[in-house]
């Protein structure tokens, strides 16, 4: 019999889907129900049959999962940021383990490959990168994270996995904005000044940075903004201003403006000095940074007499510790401002053996190809989406021996470890990193060898 939307059922939740949300099982359907801990034994609302699942909504928790613990943060459950607040840490690691490893297994096609997931020493106020959208109500200005599958922004004041700092310079950003009636954007009718309140903190430098993303340069009173501002994060070392006309949901526009002080963050990571615009890319959690680089340098398995190519390469921040063990390095990224920020950075470190491109990984990936070049090891730390079919291509004509790929997506990981599966590679080891400890994202380092 199929399940009825509006009934409430009684029953277990036994999995966890990629996304975080409990998985029972009814009637024979898959059920997926956020907020739920496996172990939970519910009354479950279906809200939503398709022909293969439904969706539902607890109602009523009648014996609790063992895992399932009080959350801390008062919006757990309505903002779309963190799903495993209400289950204890230990689950949480599990859960993700099995996440990467269902994916290597059933999409890759590679069973008993992950080795095991270094769990973080610090699940709280562990994230160097705070990017806040703004809203506005009868009460005031206010900021917050949007809602699941919405642009709702779910009111915080204090976000437990972002760096204190950073709170309380978006709470002094609203202050400000409501002192001079200054708006906030609105994305139904196009209209206000401020999107979003983008804050960077330097877990070893101990500096901040702001970036006010605007839909125009000009923003009134700046001088009462920069005050408030440095009165409030005595490590606050610059302000900047982005500039976003763009009606679509990317948050940065193309052209930054320095309002006070410096336009980038320097920071340190794995011994050498990087200073950081608000477009470089640089990994949210520092500590766990350093042990995923240090499994990824130590299987692409460097003796000095190496050349690397190191695509999407960011900042460089791979790219000059792969410098340190091998003879040359390639970095390759899209982003003009990263490729900058790469070379001048190699600069300050004194790193001579790298060169940087500035493409598309794909495109540039076919460029060295054609040039003749036969990297010894190959490093890609793609985002979400993985590599498209064009890179992959690319990579296997230099045939580098070794391809040490890192992921934050275990789906497109899977994808791309089958695909270079059958163009002759095999999967030596695989590791996780959990970077973000209480959502559902995942990092993830594999070896790849002809």
């Amino acid at each position: 019999m199929a399940l009825q939307k509006n009934k409430v059922y009684r029953a277990e939740i036994m999995d966890y889907t990629t996304d975080g949300s409990g998985v029972a099982r009814i009637d024979g359907m898959a059920v997926f129900v956020p907020n739920t801990a496996v172990g939970d034994q519910c009354d479950i609302r279906i809200v939503k049959v398709n022909k293969k699942m439904a969706f539902g909504r607890v109602e009523r928790i009648i014996i609790p999962s063992a895992d399932r613990i009080e959350p801390e943060c008062p919006v757990a459950g309505k903002c779309g940021g963190c799903c495993y607040q209400h289950i204890s840490y230990d689950a949480e690691l599990l859960a993700k383990y099995k996440k990467v490893d269902d994916a290597l297994t059933r999409l890759g096609g590679v069973p008993n490959a992950l080795e095991g997931i270094t769990g973080s020493e610090q699940t709280t106020r562990y994230r160097n990168k705070a990017q806040y959208p703004v809203g506005q109500d009868a009460h005031g200005t206010y900021v917050g994270f949007y809602r699941t599958h919405s642009h709702d922004i779910v009111r915080t004041e204090h976000c437990l996995i972002q760096a204190e700092r950073a709170d309380r310079l978006a709470q002094e950003v609203c202050a400000w904005m409501d002192a001079h009636q200054i708006t906030a954007y609105d994305a139904n009718t196009q209209k206000g000044l401020i999107r979003h309140i983008y804050v960077r903190t330097g877990a070893v430098s101990g500096e901040t940075h702001l970036c006010l993303v605007t839909t125009r340069g000009k923003i009134p009173q700046q001088e009462d903004l920069i005050e408030r501002l440095t009165k409030a994060e005595p490590s606050l070392v610059g302000i900047v201003v982005n500039i976003n006309k763009r009606s679509d949901n990317v948050i940065l526009g193309e052209h930054t403006l320095t309002l006070w002080g410096e336009p980038v963050l320097q920071d340190s990571l794995c011994g050498n000095v990087f200073r950081l615009s608000p477009h470089a890319f640089y990994q949210v959690n520092h500590a766990q940074t350093e042990h995923l680089y240090a499994y990824a340098l130590g299987r692409a398995g460097l003796t000095g007499r190496e050349t690397v190519i190191d695509l999407y390469c960011g900042a460089g921040t791979i790219t000059l510790a792969l410098a340190a063990k091998a003879k040359r390095v390639i970095g390759v990224e899209i982003v003009p401002e990263a490729i900058e920020n790469a070379k001048e950075n190699a600069a300050r470190n004194g790193v001579e053996n790298v060169e940087f491109l500035c493409a598309d990984a794909g495109q540039a990936a076919m460029l060295l190809a054609e040039r003749g070049e036969r990297p010894d090891v190959l490093t890609v730390d793609p985002p979400r989406k993985g590599l498209d079919e064009q890179a992959v291509e690319a990579i296997c004509k230099m045939q580098p021996p070794r391809i040490v790929y890192v992921s934050c997506d275990p789906a497109t990981l899977a994808r791309d470890v089958k695909r270079f599966t059958a163009q002759g590679y095999r999967l030596i080891h695989a590791h996780a990193f959990d970077l973000f400890p209480r959502t559902k994202h995942i990092e993830t380092v594999v070896l790849l060898s002809q």
